[in-house]
């Protein structure tokens, strides 16, 4: 019983489909009128491996159950067909969970065809465009695109709508410590708190300054203050030496510059041990490198 109904979706799921219409609200029992989708048994349903959202909230969930059991289900999840008559769930989990609280035995879902990437693509763009996502699931969310579907920064930016920058920020999350991802996750800290933690190498002092900062209330500001001290404790000081370098190394440098089109340094000890710096600024440009120095 499925009926057709044209609803322009812009970015998101309408991307990963190729610019397919894809209704975007259901029938419900108040009158609204629009495509249901097309009913499914919901114990035909299985959950996608997928899903980057790792927390539902209860409370949040048994609100949105009395809401479908008074408005009826206003946007259908999607779903796509596995085998002996069952389905995958492609995106929405959250209405599926409060739709069974709610006692319903059907759900109205569109049915959409899509390998395994596909379906990865799907949920993971899907979930990320939810406001209710914590910035550690969208980070996941994100390094999740980048790895498994193999799509570059820019690729990644378009899809999901968000400029580079944003996507650096929330991907920078997860290198915070465990206690501190913890922390950001359940929203006792900020965003820009967790900037002011990622300068803290130790992971120890990155989870003691979380604990400061939620029994203290610090503002941001505080938070930058207080890493800075420890930033400061934490740094020995050291006597540099400057050590020329020879003009072979000079030449060196110079040359590998070029051929990479990045900046190259070369750092010298008195004992004769040395490093070379190549600078990048994406993942993009560090790959390029990687290709580039494979082919010397």
């Amino acid at each position: 019983m499925e009926k057709k109904t044209p609803n322009r979706l812009g970015r998101g799921l309408g991307t990963l489909l190729g610019g397919a219409d894809i209704p975007m609200v259901a029938d419900s029992v108040a009158g609204i009128k629009s495509d249901p989708g097309t009913l499914i048994k919901i114990d035909s349903i299985e959950v996608n491996p997928h899903q980057p959202r790792l927390n539902f909230d209860q409370k949040a969930l048994e609100e949105l159950a009395l809401s479908i059991k008074t408005y009826g289900l206003i946007q259908p999840i999607t779903v796509r067909p596995i085998s002996n008559g069952k389905y995958q769930l492609i995106s929405g989990e959250r209405r599926l969970r409060a739709s069974k609280i709610a006692g319903l035995s059907e759900i109205p879902a569109y049915v959409r065809t899509a390998d395994d990437l596909q379906s990865l693509q799907m949920a993971l763009v899907e979930n990320v465009q939810r406001e209710n996502l914590n910035a550690i699931e969208i980070a996941v969310s994100y390094q999740r695109l980048l790895d498994e579907c193999a799509l570059s920064h820019e690729e990644l930016s378009v899809k999901v709508g968000k400029d580079r920058t944003t996507i650096t920020n929330y991907l920078r999350l997860l290198k915070l410590s465990r206690d501190a991802q913890v922390a950001v996750r359940d929203k006792l800290i900020s965003m820009g708190h967790a900037r002011a933690i990622i300068t803290i190498d130790d992971d120890l002092i990155q989870s003691k300054v979380v604990k400061e900062i939620i029994a203290g209330s610090l503002s941001v500001r505080q938070t930058e203050s207080l890493v800075k001290k420890y930033n400061q404790n934490s740094s020995p000081t050291k006597t540099k030496v400057k050590i020329n370098l020879s003009d072979n190394m000079i030449n060196f440098s110079t040359e590998l510059s070029k051929k990479l089109n990045s900046k190259v340094k070369i750092s010298k000890e008195l004992s004769g041990k040395g490093k070379i710096f190549i600078s990048f600024a994406s993942e993009d440009e560090l790959q390029k490198i990687i290709e580039k120095l494979s082919k010397l």
